[in-house]
């Protein structure tokens, strides 16, 4: 058999001291999925998350608040575009905002959405990534996937520029993963021009400081019932009422209790058809689902970074920490667990790129959603493991052990949202089984 063909290798980048700190890609090692255009975003987030975010997020995390300048700068300089667009950035949007490292819209592909949130995340804090950004990447493409063009142009230009915000309303007191039990009523004024809305809302990440709520309301039938749910754009104003809830992680993000107090609302901000929103919310959560298997990856990664660098310093019993078999045992669970969920997602990143929209979601909803679970799950044992190694300095605030005391803080921060573990793999299982069972009845 004649040698394979050699593939050109990529110039190695990062932190390349500490194993497995970077993915293998940036190792130099041969990869089908990245080119030219992905190295120079990978630098150019880069620089931009050393800038403005690592020496940033310990000081939001005391003050429970982001800088609102940092905001203003990301969509500057090109950070807001890529968070709404995803994947895929239409060409027409490039005249309200630009992206990051001049990567034309026709190459952009689910491989850069992979780098931004990856290099984002290297800040080691998922409430600063998530204060800056949640309430974009989520909000955003439900406006611009099924909103009219009358509501685009009324509300994307000034979340593009980064002058408003938005945040996705959905969590409610009695309906997290299970969506269809949401109460929030949207009722239509005796006119007909307007909608009244009324409910509560919860744990709604960016909701203190957002202009604009793409909430999820009901216009038909009871709490239960997933063909009565729409989506409504609402405005922040009279009857709204926001206040910031006390989380056990993430303080940073903004996480909130929305109140709507009988809003009036123009009839023209529903996103889409009345009645649809279930359908838009299901489409939407593979998206946020794939941006936690990011961010929960990389702060894995850290884990691994910071606990092998500890290590290899810590002496005890008169040799450095790592000479400890038990410890190296450690290590290497948790980089076989990384690296392998690391794989997963390029395979997934790559299907989705390959793939409509719409199939997308069908084909892949699934396995969408047991990575997210699988992710947040190492995360956890990371996370856990890394303290352990640190020991009490794992678990004090600041110093040497801040990004992991951090990280072991925030795993519940990005195992909840986008729907429980319990919820995924069951959704997982359940979807699997229904795609083997119409492959099936076609043979």
């Amino acid at each position: 058999m004649a040698p394979a063909a050699p593939q050109n290798r990529l110039a190695p980048y990062g932190n390349l001291e500490t194993a497995f700190a970077e993915p293998s890609w940036y190792n130099g090692l041969p990869s089908p999925y990245y080119n030219e255009s992905h190295i120079r975003l990978r630098e150019a987030v880069r620089k931009w998350t050393e800038t403005h975010l690592v020496d940033s997020a310990h000081e939001w995390e005391e003050n429970y608040s982001i800088d609102p300048a940092t905001y203003k700068q990301a969509a500057i300089d090109g950070l807001i575009l890529p968070q709404i667009g995803g994947s895929r950035i239409p060409r027409e949007w490039t005249k309200y905002g630009k992206i990051i490292a001049d990567i034309k819209p026709e190459e952009w592909n689910g491989f850069h959405d992979l780098v931004v949130q990856d290099e984002l995340s290297r800040c080691g804090a998922s409430g600063s990534v998530g204060g800056l950004f949640s309430g974009i990447s989520y909000g955003g493409p439900l406006i611009w996937k099924y909103g009219s063009k009358e509501l685009q142009q009324q509300i994307l230009p000034s979340l593009l520029d980064g002058s408003k915000r938005i945040c996705i309303a959905i969590t409610e007191p009695n309906a997290g993963s299970d969506v269809k039990n949401l109460a929030t009523t949207a009722v239509k004024s005796a006119d007909g021009k307007h909608w009244i809305i009324s409910g509560t809302k919860k744990w709604i990440t960016n909701g203190i400081w957002s202009d604009y709520f793409a909430t999820a309301v009901r216009t038909k039938g009871k709490p239960g019932d997933p063909t009565g749910i729409s989506v409504i754009v609402i405005p922040k104003g009279p009857g709204v009422r926001t206040s910031k809830m006390k989380m056990g992680g993430s303080w940073s993000s903004g996480t909130t209790q929305v109140v709507f107090d009988d809003v009036k609302v123009p009839i023209e901000n529903l996103v889409g058809k009345e009645n649809e929103g279930f359908r838009y919310i299901m489409s939407n959560f593979n998206h946020e689902r794939l941006n936690l298997a990011f961010l929960a990856t990389r702060l894995s990664r850290i884990c691994i970074e910071d606990g092998l660098e500890y290590a290899k310093k810590r002496r005890v019993f008169n040799a450095p920490l790592i000479e400890l078999g038990v410890i190296r045992n450690k290590l290497g669970h948790m980089a076989r667990l990384v690296e392998s969920q690391q794989a997963w997602i390029e395979s997934l990143v790559y299907q989705l790129d390959h793939l409509s929209p719409e199939d997308g979601s069908k084909l892949l909803g699934g396995q969408t959603a047991l990575l997210k679970a699988h992710c947040s799950i190492v995360l956890e044992f990371a996370a856990r493991e890394a303290v352990q190694i640190f020991g009490g300095i794992g678990y004090t605030r600041g110093g040497r052990g801040e990004r992991v005391e951090r990280i072991w803080r925030e795993v519940k921060s990005v195992a909840i949202p986008g729907g429980s573990e319990e919820v995924m793999l069951d959704l997982g299982v359940r979807q699997q089984i229904k795609i083997a069972l119409g492959m099936n009845s076609k043979i």
